[in-house]
């Protein structure tokens, strides 16, 4: 049994490494935009199961016991889910938004047997930030760290200093909810932990 990581995140990759799963990468690429009247929670959890399916389908190589896992990961605050910053001004748009406020991160991921519907997980954290200066939100947003995440920020890099609390999962705020994640691939019959 295989497990193909529908994923070219390095922080996914690291978090698999940590709990000791090998797995071959099988990045996707998908239209993200949220269907007309569709919650933050099943946003998160349809693209994590697409990516998984999608991983299945576009692999030729997947055997009938290997699996694949996808993951994504939203930030969420006044009922508007955040995405990826466009630019420099969008992270500092995005970033004052969350100054000195709590915000919702929702982590999915879904493991494809390609035998049924994908099965899926989803972990939600709550993440209070303090309020950012402008120096340092200048000297945050001019990095390279906010580029391609949700939300402007990496909670395992220098935006560490913002975060005042978390409440929830650390590693689904990184992108991929470990406790979740080993739970699906155990169901699966991939062990963890080896």
């Amino acid at each position: 049994m295989r497990l193909f990581l529908a994923s070219a995140s390095p922080r996914r990759a690291e978090l698999l490494r940590q709990i000791g799963v090998e797995f071959i990468r099988a990045p996707v690429h998908l239209d993200e935009q949220p269907q007309a009247d569709e919650s933050a929670e099943d946003l998160v959890c349809r693209l994590a199961r697409d990516k998984a399916a999608a991983a299945r389908r576009l692999r030729r190589d997947l055997g009938p016991d290997d699996l694949a896992l996808g993951a994504d990961t939203l930030i969420h605050i006044d009922g508007e889910v955040i995405g990826k910053p466009r630019d420099v001004q969008d992270c500092a748009a995005i970033l004052q938004r969350l100054s000195g406020r709590a915000h919702e991160v929702l982590s999915a991921v879904a493991v494809d047997d390609g035998r049924q519907a994908p099965a899926t997980a989803l972990s939600r954290s709550c993440i209070r930030f303090r309020t950012i200066s402008e120096a340092e939100l200048r000297a945050y947003c001019a990095s390279e760290e906010p580029r391609d995440k949700a939300g402007a920020y990496a909670i395992q890099g220098k935006a560490a200093i913002f975060i005042e609390r978390l409440e929830g999962s650390y590693s689904g705020v990184m992108g991929l909810p470990l406790f979740e994640t080993a739970a699906l691939l155990r169901q699966h019959g991939l062990e963890v932990l080896k």
